[in-house]
């Protein structure tokens, strides 16, 4: 049974891998999450899948690369803030 993972939940999700694993060990484990984005959602296996690196080496590693791997918009509306200024 798949999964929906808001983008700013990511985080617990990615501790759920013992580190360091392989990209295509943690595309597998993440093929039934979807990433509900700011505009539509992306599979986090897909994505994962995607990426150029051999290996995770932490959290923090995996989770910028699929930050760097999501389009512009999946955060929001760019140069927007979300408080006032």
């Amino acid at each position: 049974m798949g999964r929906d993972v808001h983008l700013n939940d990511i985080e617990p999700v990615l501790e759920e891998l013992d580190y360091p694993i392989a990209r295509d060990a943690a595309a597998e484990r993440y093929d039934d999450v979807t990433l509900i984005l700011a505009e539509g959602e992306q599979n986090l296996g897909d994505l994962v899948a995607e990426s150029g690196g051999d290996e995770f080496s932490s959290v923090d590693d995996l989770e910028s690369e699929v930050f760097n791997l999501l389009p512009r918009r999946a955060v929001g509306e760019p140069y927007q803030s979300e408080g006032e200024g």
